[in-house]
C-alpha cells in the first residue's frame, strides 16, 4: 500500500536529523491546521519546539518521502523528556514517566492517507520503544473538542476506532491541557487533552 514511498528513520543522536527539522515543521503546520487541532503555527515556533528531538538521544523521527518531497512524519520521545504538563497526569495516577514512551504526533498529507502509512507509524515508534528496553507503556494524547464546535466539519470522523484497533485505550483520568493559537483565535488558549495508553509488547487486537 505504501509502495513508492520512502521511509527515513532518525533518532535524536543522529547528526543528520537537524537538516530535516524544517521539513517536519512544515508538515506539522500543514496537517495540524485541520480539525480537530486548528493549529495556527509558525516556522519560528516549530523550530524551537522541535529542538526537543535533537536534545533527547532516544527520540525517534520517521519521515516519509514521495521522491524528494516529505509527505508525512511521525515522532516519539521518552515521557521524561516531555513538558511537566504532560508528565503530571501520570504522576498523579501512580505511573512512572520513566517507564512510558510518548508517541508525540503523526502527520500525513491528505493525498497519502489510506495507503498503509499510519499503521507503519505506530509500528516504528513502538518498535523503537521496545528496542530501548526500558519502557512498559506507549501512549499518545489528543485534543478533545466539543461536538458543537463551530469549525467541526460535517463529515469529521474521530479516530477512536482506529486507535482502539491498534491496542490503545482512552484514559480520561490522564488529562492535561496544552496551549496553542487556533485559526479563529487572536491569541493562545489552553486546550483539553486526553491520553491513550497501551502496554508495550502486547499483540494488537
Amino acid at each position: 500500500m505504501s509502495q513508492g514511498l520512502t521511509f527515513r528513520r532518525f533518532s535524536g543522536s543522529d547528526s543528520g536529523l537537524a537538516a530535516h527539522l524544517e521539513e517536519l515543521a512544515r508538515l506539522r503546520i500543514a496537517v495540524f491546521r485541520e480539525f480537530p487541532y486548528l493549529y495556527d503555527g509558525s516556522l519560528a515556533y516549530e523550530q524551537q519546539y522541535l529542538q526537543t528531538y535533537l536534545n533527547e538521544p532516544d527520540s525517534i523521527v520517521v519521515l516519509v518521502y514521495d521522491g524528494d518531497t516529505a509527505v508525512g512524519a511521525t515522532t516519539g520521545i521518552p515521557m521524561q523528556a516531555e513538558t511537566p504538563e504532560f508528565q503530571q497526569p501520570f504522576l498523579e495516577n501512580g505511573h512512572d514517566p520513566a517507564r512510558i514512551f510518548y508517541c508525540a504526533e503523526s502527520v500525513l498529507l491528505p493525498a497519502y492517507r489510506g495507503r498503509g502509512v499510519y499503521p507503519r507509524f505506530f509500528a516504528e515508534r513502538e518498535g523503537h520503544a521496545l528496542r530501548l528496553n526500558r519502557f512498559d507503556w506507549s501512549c499518545f494524547c489528543c485534543v478533545e473538542r466539543p461536538l458543537d464546535h463551530p469549525l467541526r466539519p460535517a463529515d469529521h470522523v474521530p479516530l477512536d476506532r482506529i486507535w482502539s484497533k491498534f491496542g490503545y485505550t482512552r484514559h480520561p483520568e490522564l488529562a492535561t491541557t496544552y496551549a496553542w493559537k487556533d485559526l479563529d483565535e487572536a491569541e493562545e488558549s489552553k486546550k483539553p487533552m486526553v491520553f491513550w495508553l497501551k502496554r508495550l509488547g502486547e499483540p494488537t487486537p
